[in-house]
């Protein structure tokens, strides 16, 4: 049945709040928006309104999206403007436009039955950041394929927030970038012990090994990062100076280090943990050594990213399980209360916004061969999930920082009065 500018897809275009740019077509022939829009919706079934309806707001959403009941073709950043729609209002106020938008369909009144989720959702059991448990939300996110992150991520295998010198430069090099910024800040000589937490594919160590001649150690959860870390640190050369560990940070025992970074696992660590996190780092470091924490926090004026609201948003069930956000301040007043002395504080948020975008166009210049590698759902995961994060970088609802710490002496640290870590060009180092 043809139900023109009153059906379906006027009723989802209402329930999202859309600025009616976009496109939306439905299974019973209705369409809303624009002929020329820049992307399209479209609504394969009614187990896309009824995945709204049973959770209203994003997760709702994107079930509908991994499931592909509902199908984004075109940009899909103009798309997650509707997704911004949907995060307005109260849950009381996102559950009635989900009730009408199925009234409107002709569904009946509640209750409905909700499709299954994905398989791709996570359903992780146990105690709360327990070691075991930890290792399961890290196995959910990292072992997927080592081919597909490469797809993504490019040759540099980083899977964090570059550093720009300029938007013009190529991922790898702004990769590079944020790798040289890290080892300058942390001060990196030869024959430094540098312990990389949540090392990823190994890049960081890798990059600080070939050009500041350290010995390295990173350890990470994940088996699939492990193996290719391992095989990547052999392919350089650097077997004899650097050493991969699939382990947990906290059982780390063979201190001290003379520099630990952490890029990128921080958001893992959650709000009851900062002091067990930091005392940790703490502990591993030599006295005079430094700390470089980078990861994403949330601004001040936001909720705080905790584990309810964590549990209930997409990210959460698909992409980073038990992952908690925390406010920069915050992160500053946990780290100095470890006995580290916090001495710069850089925000990046711009820079993962490119970065994200950057890894999205990858993506969609591969998508054939990422659903190949992984299924089409868990492909959608990876899109909405980065496309939508960049977007949260651009407007300010999600930051990122590097913070750098120093586990004092009582002396005066050997900082350069006046830092200058400028990377703008990396001819320069070492």
């Amino acid at each position: 049945m043809h139900r023109g500018a009153s059906g379906v897809a006027e009723s989802f275009a209402r329930a999202l709040g859309s600025d009616r740019s976009i496109a939306i077509t439905a299974y019973d022939g209705s369409r809303a928006g624009p002929s020329h829009a820049p992307a399209t919706v479209h609504i394969g079934s009614p187990r896309a309104l009824q995945r709204m309806a049973s959770a209203p707001g994003e997760l709702g959403l994107g079930r509908a999206v991994v499931a592909g009941d509902i199908i984004i073709d075109g940009d899909i950043y103009a798309v997650l403007a509707m997704r911004e729609g949907a995060r307005t209002g109260t849950i009381t106020d996102r559950w009635r436009a989900g009730v009408d938008l199925l009234r409107d369909a002709g569904l009946g009144a509640p209750p409905w039955r909700a499709p299954p989720s994905p398989p791709e959702e996570a359903d992780l059991r146990g105690r709360r950041h327990s070691k075991r448990r930890d290792a399961e939300a890290i196995s959910h996110h990292y072992d997927v394929s080592n081919d597909f992150y490469r797809l993504v991520l490019g040759e540099s295998m980083t899977y964090s927030c570059a550093v720009w010198p300029s938007p013009d430069i190529s991922l790898d090099t702004a990769q590079d970038a944020k790798h040289e910024l890290i080892c300058r800040k942390l001060g990196l000589t030869a024959e430094q012990r540098l312990l990389d937490v949540g090392c990823g594919w190994g890049s960081m160590l890798i990059h600080a090994a070939r050009h500041h001649g350290v010995r390295g150690v990173g350890v990470t959860l994940s088996s699939r990062q492990t193996e290719l870390a391992r095989r990547r640190v052999a392919q350089a050369g650097i077997s004899d100076r650097v050493e991969i560990r699939q382990a947990d940070y906290r059982d780390v025992d063979d201190g001290p280090y003379d520099a630990i970074s952490s890029i990128g696992m921080f958001e893992h660590i959650g709000a009851a943990h900062l002091d067990e996190y930091f005392g940790r780092l703490h502990s591993l470091l030599r006295p005079g050594s430094r700390l470089l924490n980078h990861g994403i926090t949330t601004p001040a004026r936001s909720t705080p990213v905790g584990r309810v609201r964590f549990r209930l948003s997409f990210v959460g069930r698909y992409v980073f399980p038990d992952g908690e956000l925390h406010e920069v301040g915050k992160v500053v007043s946990r780290t100095q209360a470890s006995g580290l002395e916090v001495r710069h504080v850089e925000s990046l948020r711009e820079h993962y916004a490119l970065t994200l975008r950057q890894w999205v166009t990858n993506l969609e210049a591969h998508w054939d061969e990422a659903v190949e590698l992984v299924g089409a759902r868990r492909a959608r995961v990876w899109r909405l999930f980065m496309a939508g994060s960049a977007l949260g970088f651009e407007n300010g609802r999600l930051s990122v920082h590097q913070t750098l710490a120093v586990r004092p002496t009582g002396r005066p640290s050997e900082l350069p009065l006046r830092p200058d870590w400028d990377v703008g060009s990396l001819d320069s180092r070492p």
